[in-house]
């Protein structure tokens, strides 16, 4: 079948495509020659005011000792596995209270009958001209690193030659989704990756041919479901490729590095062939699986004791210059337990982006000391957070996991969901944020808090549903709905009335309080899906039936920027050097997604890889 969708350059990563996910050398050396010039060589004041270190050049024995002596994998290899896979196929969508369209006679309708007598449905021209269904095209993006049975989300929308005016209420049924690839000018079909299927969530403010554009294009999260393996390893430049060297690299990274399966211990590389190195996904790095491919290229391919030791001594220098912070912090982390002393230094450091860094590595390597300071660094600098809470989720540490519950009471949005998504991420069996799988349909947690309340939804990551506020109430009077079929009201009093009107079925009817937690069940026992739920808390909230704050996707913004300062200059030279703000170094997983857009609320700002595969014979 080769449907007709936007082709895909296949994604398998070229050996000459390196992963250096840290700031260039050019971006570090305008990064100096900004600070040399706009800010005149004093001491440097960054966020809250703290003094930092004068900017220290590296000497030229430092760089000679480092060139000389060290050689790093990354100097050898670059990452192979990291690129977003994007996988398509044509769907179908049923449900649609005759908003759908007949596709008329096109590819896509040839290509999505031969799917579904391949399924075996029953007379599948006929389904194709209710308006009750839609022909869909479907996409997603799988992560890097991701394991057979892993969730994703889905994106759903129409051809533009369509006439279906609306996917609310839909339900995409089953989809394979492959990869498509460009091969010799003719567009083949590649594996098939994943499945998808479930309820469409399209924006619940959408309404009229105004909103046509939103009510024909959306979202089905963690709807797609992967099917195999994506592998991850390095590839060896070109002019390195022997079979010592990838020997070499195994046996480095295999110090350095384990994992257990099935209660057995085993190293996390292994030597496919002259050119390939496989590597195993380190659990503390799921959730940034970019730090993880950065810290195994900064490993050393061979280095003797003497030589760590004097490494160990540049780096602690470079560690405790804001500047390179950044780079030293990971290459300390690659070393390993040998550089925990090091790191701790770090955090003695008057300079905020100093202890952050020295922290992050820190936790990294699972120092229960990096905690508070992440901690801190969550609350008290928002540019800070997003690689706070990812730090935190990463570590196995009480003292971690009660920095991330302290900030759940915080009045932040981003602050107390940005916490539950990391304990959630650190310890999904914690009582505190397990929550249910409320009739099969999302996730759903209702979380004690001494901050006002707040109802929180998803539109990514996966379906999810949080109440800040387990007693939260309904504020009479209303009248909402959920889909097009549940009718929820309250004109007075304290008892809601739920209604279901089906023409498949009779009619039922639910009453219970002004409770929140009971509206939903209800809402949900009477067959409501995600979407229903989300647009009847949508509508209450425009109808001020809500107590407390309503919030989409409340992520940590990753877009904000360092406002480094100093004393005794001009007005217009701090404006210049705010203009010109840093962000953070680090790389940043996906705990808080690919983007950074949010339609939250929140009083903080917000902002919105073929060649061929390397031989494994």
């Amino acid at each position: 079948m080769k449907p007709l969708i936007a082709p895909l350059l296949p994604q398998s990563p070229s050996a000459e495509l390196r992963l250096d996910l840290s700031n260039s050398l050019a971006a570090r050396l305008g990064r100096r020659d900004f600070l040399k010039t706009a800010l005149g060589g004093v001491s440097l004041l960054w966020m809250s005011g703290c003094t930092s270190p004068a900017v220290r050049s590296q000497s030229p024995e430092d760089k000679l000792a480092l060139e000389t002596q060290t050689r790093l994998i990354g100097d050898y290899a670059s990452a192979y596995g990291t690129s977003w896979l994007k996988v398509e196929q044509v769907g179908l969508v049923t449900g649609l209270s005759g908003t759908g369209s007949d596709p008329g006679t096109t590819s896509s309708r040839a290509a999505l009958i031969s799917e579904m007598q391949i399924r075996g449905v029953p007379n599948p021209n006929q389904v194709l001209q209710s308006l009750n269904n839609s022909l869909v095209l479907v996409r997603a993006f799988i992560p890097p690193g991701a394991q057979k049975g892993d969730r994703f989300d889905v994106e759903v929308r129409l051809e533009p030659q369509s006439e279906t005016t609306s996917l609310r209420n839909g339900w995409l049924m089953d989809a394979r989704l492959i990869e498509i690839a460009i091969l010799d000018g003719q567009i083949h079909d590649g594996h098939v990756w994943a499945h998808a299927q479930g309820p469409i969530l399209v924006d619940p403010t959408a309404a009229g041919e105004q909103d046509r554009g939103l009510l024909t294009h959306g979202k089905i999260p963690g709807g797609g479901v992967v099917l195999k393996d994506r592998i991850m390893g390095l590839v060896l430049h070109h002019d390195q490729k022997s079979i010592r060297t990838t020997a070499l690299i195994d046996q480095a990274l295999n110090k350095r590095f384990h994992t257990y399966s099935h209660g057995i211990k085993q190293g996390v590389a292994k030597a496919k062939t002259d050119e390939y190195v496989e590597l195993a996904v380190l659990p503390r790095y799921k959730n940034n699986l970019a730090r993880y491919m950065r810290i195994v290229r900064s490993v050393a391919l061979e280095e003797s004791e003497t030589a760590r030791i004097q490494r160990l001594r540049i780096l602690e220098r470079q560690l405790l210059d804001p500047v390179s912070s950044s780079d030293a912090a990971l290459k300390l982390e690659a070393i390993g337990t040998d550089a925990i002393k090091v790191l701790t230094k770090g955090l003695d450091s008057s300079d905020t982006e100093v202890r952050f860094y020295a922290a992050e590595a820190l936790a990294y390597l699972d120092q229960p000391i990096a905690a508070k300071v992440l901690g801190d660094a969550a609350r008290n600098e928002p540019v800070l957070r997003a690689w706070a809470f990812t730090a935190l989720s990463s570590m196995d540490d009480s003292g971690a996991a009660d920095a991330l519950r302290d900030l759940l009471d915080m009045n932040s949005a981003e602050a107390r969901y940005g916490a539950f998504r990391a304990l959630t991420a650190m310890n999904d069996r914690d009582p505190l944020v397990r929550g249910e799988n409320l009739g099969g349909q999302f996730s759903y947690h209702l979380i004690a808090t001494t901050a006002p309340p707040m109802v929180h939804v998803t539109k990514s990551f996966r379906p999810e549903i949080v109440l800040f506020g387990p007693e939260q109430r309904f504020k009479v009077p209303f009248s909402l709905e959920a889909g097009n079929k549940i009718m929820i009201k309250c004109d007075q009093g304290d008892q809601v009335t739920i209604s279901k009107f089906s023409t498949e079925e009779a009619d039922q009817k639910r009453l219970v309080s002004l409770k929140l937690d009971e509206v939903i069940r209800a809402v949900v026992d009477l067959g409501g899906t995600y979407p229903d739920v989300v647009q009847m808390l949508q509508q209450a909230r425009v109808q001020n039936a809500l107590e407390g704050r309503f919030e989409v996707d409340a992520l940590p913004d990753q877009t904000r920027l360092y406002d480094r300062l100093i004393d005794d200059i001009s007005e217009k030279e701090k404006a210049t050097a705010r203009s010109k703000g840093f962000s953070v170094a680090s790389p940043l997983g996906e705990l808080f997604g690919r983007t950074t857009q949010s339609t939250s609320n929140d009083d903080a700002a917000r902002s919105e890889e073929r060649k061929k595969s390397p031989s494994t014979r």
